[in-house]
C-alpha cells in the first residue's frame, strides 16, 4: 500500500471504526472530528489529530469524508478552515497526481456533481463513494462502497477502500454512487418495514416470535433485515447500526431523485412518513428497526403527511453552524 499522508474527517459511528481500520493496516493517518474527543482513541492508536481541517488535509494526497449531509460535506471542503485552503498550503512533487478527496458521505447527487466540478477547477480530484453496512460493516471493514467519479482515480484510491470495503462497484461519473446509494435506501426502506409490518401481525396472532423469525429466514421471506433485525424489534431493542433519522434524509433524496424522473415511490412515501411519526416521538437517533415502534402506536394516533422532507439530524454529523467547520462525523444503511 501507498505509505503516502491521508487525512480522515468525521469520527461518528462509521468514520471511527473506519478510520481504526485503515491506521490498522499501516495508513499514516490524520484524523479530524468537530467533537475532538473523538480523536483520542485514533490518536492513542498512532494517528496525528488535527484541531481542524485545513489542518488535516495539510500535506495529505488522500483527504477521506465521513459527514452528515451536503452542507456539512460543503462547509468542510470550502470553509475559510477548511480542506481546500490547507491542500492549497501544500507543496506537492512535480509530476505527482493530484490530490484526492473522496467522500464516503450520503449527499445528493447533483451536489456531489457540483462539489466535483468545483475542486477539479482547483486541481483536486473527487469521487463520491457512499457506503452501506452499518455498524456491523464498518467495523468488519466488509462496506459495500458505491463510487461516482473517474474510473483511473478509483483505482488509485482502491487500495484504502478496499480496506473499509468488502465490495467496491464503479457506477459512472460523479453523483452515480450517490444515485445508487439513494436505491440502497429504498430498499432499506423497504425490508425493514415489511419485517417491522409482519412481526407486528405475528404477535398480535399469538405466533411463537422466535420460532416463527427462524422458519421464515430460511424461506423465500429470509432477508438481512429479517436474519440481522427481527429478533431486535420482537424484544424491543434497537441496536444502534443506522441511525432513523438520517435514514429519513436519505429518503428524502430518494423521493427528490424520483420526483425529478416523474417516477412515484410510494412504499418509500409510506415508510417516510412512519419515520416522521417517529421521529416526532423523539426515536430519530435509535436505528431505523426502531420502525417495530410504529405498529405499538395507538390505532387512532394522527399519522404526519410526509410530502415535505424535514430537517434531521444524523449521528455521522450535523449540519454545520455558519461559523464552524462541521465534522463529527455515520452513513451508511
Amino acid at each position: 500500500m501507498d505509505h503516502s499522508p491521508v487525512a480522515f474527517i468525521g469520527l461518528g459511528a462509521l468514520g471511527a471504526p473506519m478510520a481504526a481500520n485503515l491506521l490498522a493496516a499501516g495508513v499514516r493517518l490524520t484524523v479530524h472530528n468537530r467533537g475532538r474527543e473523538r480523536e483520542t482513541p485514533l490518536a492513542q492508536a498512532g494517528a496525528q489529530a488535527a484541531d481542524r481541517p485545513a489542518a488535516a488535509a495539510a500535506g495529505a494526497r488522500v483527504v477521506l469524508l465521513c459527514l452528515s449531509d451536503g452542507p456539512a460535506v460543503e462547509e468542510v471542503l470550502f470553509g475559510p478552515e477548511g480542506v481546500v485552503a490547507g491542500l492549497a498550503a501544500t507543496t506537492h512533487p512535480p509530476g505527482s497526481p493530484p490530490p484526492l478527496v473522496v467522500d464516503f458521505s450520503t449527499i445528493e447527487p447533483g451536489r456531489a456533481r457540483s462539489l466535483a466540478a468545483r475542486l477539479a477547477a482547483r486541481g483536486i480530484a473527487w469521487l463520491d463513494a457512499p457506503v452501506t453496512g452499518g455498524t456491523e460493516g464498518a467495523r468488519a471493514g466488509t462496506l459495500s462502497v458505491l463510487v461516482g467519479g473517474d474510473a483511473d482515480t478509483l483505482e488509485r484510491a482502491r487500495p484504502l477502500l478496499e480496506v473499509i470495503g468488502g465490495t467496491i462497484t464503479h457506477f459512472g461519473p460523479a453523483g452515480a454512487g450517490q444515485q445508487a446509494k439513494a436505491i440502497n435506501q429504498i430498499l432499506v426502506a423497504g425490508s425493514y418495514a415489511a419485517v417491522a409490518e409482519a412481526m407486528a401481525l405475528a404477535r398480535r396472532l399469538g405466533l411463537p416470535m422466535d420460532d416463527l423469525r427462524r422458519a421464515l429466514s430460511c424461506g423465500a421471506a429470509g432477508s438481512w433485515a429479517l436474519d440481522h433485525r427481527a429478533a431486535g424489534m420482537i424484544a424491543g431493542r434497537f441496536p444502534l447500526g443506522f441511525r432513523l433519522a438520517l435514514h429519513r434524509k436519505d429518503l428524502a433524496i430518494a423521493l427528490a431523485a424520483a420526483a425529478e424522473t416523474g417516477l412515484e415511490l410510494p412504499v418509500c412515501r409510506t415508510v417516510a412518513a412512519m419515520e416522521d411519526d417517529l421521529l416526532a416521538a423523539g426515536h430519530g437517533d435509535e436505528d431505523v428497526s426502531a420502525l417495530a415502534r410504529w405498529f405499538s402506536a395507538p390505532p387512532d394516533a394522527p399519522r404526519e403527511d410526509s410530502d415535505a422532507p424535514r430537517e434531521v439530524s444524523e449521528d455521522l454529523e450535523p449540519a454545520p453552524a455558519p461559523a464552524r467547520a462541521a465534522s463529527d462525523g455515520a452513513t451508511a444503511g
